[in-house]
């Protein structure tokens, strides 16, 4: 009955360390450039992406759904018409075709980055 209530804590403290580790390396990492003399230009370097980051996101998303919809219907038809154990065909299909939505957004926005450059 307890475990609940430290696991949440824990969660959170994994999130927090993880988070402070990366900003404080970073930063620490940051000043050693600036008193070795490094240019700052190198901080804001891949700020300035070519293809909005809106658009990428709202292709991911769509084509992720599209598979988890997808993946449903064909789930469906695997336990109705092979007579699988639903069990089975619905949670692999559904995987197997958002993995796939998931690949092809990640092509197609390799496509848009070279065709922008």
């Amino acid at each position: 009955m307890g475990s609940e209530v430290i696991i949440l804590p824990i969660i959170f403290g994994a999130v927090f360390a993880i988070a402070y580790l990366h900003y404080s390396t970073r930063n620490k990492e940051r000043l050693a450039l600036i008193e070795k003399g490094a240019d700052s230009s190198i901080f804001v370097k891949g700020r300035d992406r070519i293809v909005p980051i809106w658009k990428i996101i709202i292709l991911n998303l769509a084509l992720l759904l599209m598979g988890i919809g997808a993946g449903i219907v064909i789930g469906g038809m695997l336990w109705k018409s092979l007579h699988l154990d639903g069990d089975i065909a619905m949670p692999g299909s559904i995987f197997l075709l958002a993995g796939t939505g998931l690949l092809i957004g990640f092509f197609i926005t390799k496509k848009m980055y070279d065709e922008e450059r």
